[in-house]
């Protein structure tokens, strides 16, 4: 259940970088609000599912490890943002510590399906 839960919490992830994008990406103003409106509805969606299998601590730090590192990722491919070799090393920290996290985790929860 652990790994379905990870899934969650980096889907969340993803869709707030994406509601990000879509608000630099986007020329009209509808359609950029309503991807915006539509990407953070399905972030908090999974996020809600993440904490159905997770401590909020791990579903929160994985929402946010993705984010950050798409979000970054993004901003450099799409639009051409530097990335510092500060950001790497951000970002490689983070990435361990979300790990630590995931094999130490003190409680499991159980299936509620």
């Amino acid at each position: 259940m652990g790994r379905r839960g990870y899934a969650w919490a980096v889907a969340a992830g993803l869709n707030a970088a994406l509601a990000a994008i879509s608000a630099k990406f986007f020329s009209s103003q509808i359609l950029k609000y309503a991807m915006v409106v539509f990407c953070n509805v399905t972030m908090w969606g999974c996020y809600v599912n993440s904490l159905k299998a997770l401590s909020s601590l791990q579903a929160t730090v994985t929402n946010f490890a993705t984010n950050f590192i798409s979000s970054g990722l993004a901003g450099y491919f799409l639009f051409e943002e530097p990335l510092p070799s500060k950001w790497f090393v951000g970002a490689t920290l983070i990435i361990i510590g979300v790990f630590i996290l995931s094999i130490s985790s003190t409680e499991t929860k159980p299936n509620s399906d």
